[in-house]
């Protein structure tokens, strides 16, 4: 694998951590909003990563990028609370909150956020070997 490859592959995987970083803030900003029905409240959501393998032009090198194959919906249930002077309240005064887990959106932050910058110091590194090597060329 040649340095190139090293900041494409490390590229792809600040991609897929920005991606990550997005849906957290939007899981965040949408954690306390209460609907009157269950299909309209809002659900957390997550990326769904995949490696992705390209082989170079010699079959025998190859790279493996990350590929953010699209986001889903949490399965996990609505909280229904009883609220009847509640101004989204359905007819039988409940309101449906977020399935959103602040604690774990949190550590999804703090993760996506340390992978980014892992990515960020691994193509830095590339970055320093590419150019070591242009002034060895010099000399």
């Amino acid at each position: 694998m040649s340095l190139f490859n090293v900041l494409d592959v490390s590229a792809s995987g600040m991609s897929a951590q920005s991606v990550r970083l997005n849906t957290t803030a939007s899981n965040l900003a949408n954690a306390n909003s209460v609907s009157s029905s269950a299909d309209t409240t809002y659900r957390a959501r997550n990326p769904v990563f995949s490696a992705e393998l390209n082989k170079a032009q010699s079959q025998q090198q190859s790279d493996v990028k990350v590929k953010v194959l699209g986001v889903v919906e949490s399965e996990a249930p609505l909280t229904r609370e009883y609220m009847p002077n509640h101004p989204m309240a359905d007819d039988s005064g409940f309101i449906f909150r977020s399935n959103v887990n602040v604690v774990e959106e949190m550590a999804n932050m703090m993760s996506a956020s340390r992978s980014y910058q892992t990515n960020v110091q691994i193509a830095d590194a590339a970055k320093q070997m590419l150019s070591k090597t242009l002034q060895i060329g010099r000399n």
